[in-house]
């Protein structure tokens, strides 16, 4: 995968081709920004880069990402068919990954999770990772250049798989680079973060979005300028529009359910609401609170009656027209406030059902504050 396989991104491309050319590459670098943004397919294609010594054996590995140079590392899940004391580490899942990255470097924790067969389980990278890499980057490199260590969401590390990290980032083994995909970087050891070169990936261009949508998915001009800016800088969203049924739809469904009966104090509804949510994975519990929150903001936005302040879909722009005056300067933060510490919560491995009633109950008031 090269970087004709990245949608935009053309100053991000350049200055890591700079640092190459100029003899000034970093051993640890981190690509940070929002999910969807490119940063997995930029890794990847630099990656290649580096280990591309122009032999046709090693185009023909880095075309199948099979090139023994090349490691990559993420968050994984504890199978039952596993033993009490193993402890999972890449290598477990690495027919299902590898077939996950060579359908395209645009995916979400969520498709990852479903590809592991475990999407009522919180990922991990455990402390058995880090001794597996530890082991794997001591040895020589196969093809004789650079061995590259690929990290996607290196904040979802242990504190015993980090600090582990931490001494091989400090001591790296020699001709080793380490690139890390990360969208939470103040999850991070302190420590970490400090000795990696930080770069930020922007989200995408409109105009790139629109290009690739015509290009890569045949639609017409019109309706790829519609999509690129309701993505909002993101490919993974621009595809979530293409999808007929696709998971907002559904998560409008519950957004509107919950704010009606929210408003009508229909406790035995919303208790069943809750349940419903409960019933989810962890990692779509976030995602729909994640939506609720831009679903506020924009709901807040469109009171002011300025086109250009909103990004909602035609059927989300129907339900605000009526709803949105609920959304006020009094209760927007605290609302806010109510869905981030939900987020919190389920991350913490707490009970959906008391979650997300407690959340419903909450919202009864808030909803009425003037």
């Amino acid at each position: 995968m090269g970087f004709e396989s990245i949608i935009g991104q053309k100053e991000v491309q350049e200055r890591l081709m700079q640092m190459v050319s100029e003899d000034r590459l970093p051993h640890a670098l981190m690509l940070c920004g929002p999910q969807g943004i490119g940063k997995m397919a930029i890794a990847i294609a630099f990656a290649c880069r580096l280990l591309d010594d122009g032999r046709t054996s090693s185009k023909a590995m880095l075309e199948k990402l099979e090139h023994p140079d090349l490691h990559f590392t993420y968050p994984t899940i504890k199978l039952p068919s596993m033993s009490t004391d193993h402890k999972p580490v890449s290598d477990d899942f690495a027919k299902e990954w590898h077939e996950l990255v060579m359908e395209g470097p645009y995916f979400t924790m969520d498709q990852w999770m479903q590809a592991m067969g475990g999407e009522n389980q919180q990922a991990i990278i455990t402390a058995g990772e880090s001794d597996d890499l530890v082991r794997k980057l001591s040895l020589k490199s196969s093809q004789g250049g650079y061995k590259v260590s690929l990290v996607w969401l290196p904040e979802r590390m242990n504190i015993e798989c980090a600090n582990k990290l931490l001494k091989l980032i400090e001591e790296p083994p020699q001709q080793t680079v380490f690139i890390m995909v990360c969208e939470e970087p103040d999850k991070l050891l302190e420590t970490i973060r400090s000795r990696v070169q930080r770069i930020d990936v922007k989200k995408i261009d409109d105009t790139s979005i629109e290009q690739a949508l015509v290009e890569r998915r045949g639609i017409s001009e019109d309706a790829a300028h519609r999509i690129a800016r309701l993505a909002n800088g993101s490919w993974l969203k621009a595809m979530e529009e293409l999808q007929v049924g696709s998971e907002n739809e559904q998560f409008l469904d519950l957004f509107i359910s919950l704010m009606r009966l929210a408003y009508q104090r229909k406790i035995k509804d919303l208790r069943k609401w809750s349940e419903v949510m409960a019933g989810f994975g962890r990692e779509k519990q976030k995602r729909w609170l994640t939506y609720f929150l831009r679903m506020i903001r924009e709901n807040f936005m469109y009171n002011f009656r300025q086109e250009e302040l909103t990004y909602m879909t035609q059927k989300e722009e129907d339900f605000a027209r009526n709803f949105a005056r609920f959304v006020n300067e009094v209760n927007i933060m605290p609302i806010s406030d109510l869905a981030n510490k939900a987020i919190r919560d389920i991350g913490q491995n707490a009970n959906g059902k008391i979650v997300f009633f407690d959340f419903c109950l909450q919202m009864i008031v808030l909803l009425i504050t003037k």
